[in-house]
């Protein structure tokens, strides 16, 4: 018996490293088969050619304005930017744009007091007192007045939340610059689409309910007029029963 020889296996750990494994090991091997091209015209059109087929792998970001330059970029990267091709204008692909370093964020270095309200609420609150004294200030102190009412609630959800809890933390946060005395309750600072949004639902299922009696009651009158042709039916049927020119029935012949 004859034996086969063995196949050789080609396993991913023998072969290259993928530069970028996302687009896989067949667009690694077209961009460096493009390096070998003699031809200035024909290697330009290849890397074209090879940017469409990355961006039909992710159609999702076809719409983003900075995704062809990006797929330039990664090109140009897995090519160890040696590649004589032209990108597009303003496009300058270079090795110093793989240790590129992200800006460094800046954290707060004191924790604020009033945690449960956040870090937006206190930002809103000093922006409200630089705004000039008015109408506009006080609409927007309204506002922030709710979201904290609301935030209040969204770590207290066992226990009622006062007004003027609300009040006293404002005028403590703002250093008493900002009060709500004069603005009334903060449940009336609700925005006023939601009473909109109940009225139209009311009438929506006021609606609805009057066209499901107007459908009842022609159901009812539909009903009515069946119910007429029905027992004028059982009138013909039982004339002819009583031998009133219908079928001969022996019952009504019969002697007594």
């Amino acid at each position: 018996m004859n034996r086969k020889e063995p196949l050789n296996m080609e396993y991913n750990s023998q072969k290259d490293e993928l530069i970028i494994p996302e687009y896989g090991r067949n667009v690694q091997n077209m961009i460096l088969y493009a390096k070998t091209i003699e031809d200035d015209r024909a290697r330009q059109q290849v890397v074209e050619e090879i940017i469409d087929m990355m961006m039909m792998m992710h159609p999702q970001n076809r719409n983003l304005e900075d995704y062809r330059i990006k797929l330039w970029r990664h090109v140009f990267k897995i090519a160890s930017y040696d590649l004589k091709v032209s990108p597009p204008p303003g496009i300058t692909p270079s090795p110093a744009d793989d240790n590129k370093k992200p800006d460094k964020v800046n954290y707060p270095t004191a924790e604020p007091g009033f945690r449960h309200y956040g870090n937006n609420v206190q930002r809103l609150i000093r922006r409200a007192i630089e705004m000039e004294p008015g109408p506009k200030r006080n609409g927007f102190v309204a506002t922030i007045a709710s979201y904290m009412k609301l935030a209040y609630r969204t770590w207290n959800k066992e226990h009622f939340v006062s007004d003027d809890v609300i009040k006293t933390d404002l005028e403590i946060i703002s250093n008493g610059q900002l009060s709500l005395d004069e603005l009334g309750s903060i449940e009336n600072l609700t925005p006023a689409h939601q009473g909109n949004m109940n009225n139209n639902n009311n009438n929506r299922r006021r609606s609805n309910n009057q066209g499901g009696n107007n459908n009842r009651q022609q159901r009812n009158n539909s009903g009515g007029s069946g119910g007429g042709r029905s027992s004028y039916g059982g009138g013909r049927q039982q004339s002819n029963n009583n031998g009133g020119g219908g079928k001969f029935n022996p019952r009504n012949n019969k002697r007594k």
